[in-house]
C-alpha cells in the first residue's frame, strides 16, 4: 500500500489563490507581448497591467510563484520579464 504522507498535496489548494486575482477578468494580452512589439509601445502595455497587479491582493502569492517556477514570459506579480530576470540573477531593480 502506498504511504499516504508522501503523496503531493490538493493541487486546488496549491492554487485556489488565483481566483482571487485581480487579473482574472482582464484582457491577457495586456500581461503578454505580442510578436515584435517594442518600446513605449511594450512598456506602456507592461505599465497597464502593472497597474492591474498594484491593486491585486494576492500580487506577492503570483510574484513568488513566477519566481519559483521563474516565469519566461509575461507580467506576474506586478513584474516584467526583466525585472523577473534581473531579481533571479541577484541584480537590485526598482520596482
Amino acid at each position: 500500500m502506498t504511504e499516504i504522507s508522501r503523496l503531493p498535496g490538493p493541487v486546488m489548494e496549491l492554487w485556489e489563490w488565483q481566483y482571487q486575482g485581480s487579473c482574472r477578468d482582464a484582457d491577457d494580452t495586456l500581461f503578454f507581448h505580442p510578436e515584435g512589439e517594442r518600446g513605449s509601445t511594450r512598456r506602456r502595455r507592461a505599465e497597464a497591467a502593472k497597474a492591474i497587479c498594484r491593486s491585486c491582493p494576492v500580487m506577492m502569492q503570483c510574484r513568488e510563484q513566477s519566481l519559483r517556477v521563474r516565469e519566461p514570459y509575461g507580467v506576474w506579480g506586478g513584474l516584467s520579464e526583466d525585472e523577473r530576470s534581473a531579481i533571479l540573477a541577484g541584480k537590485s531593480i526598482s520596482a
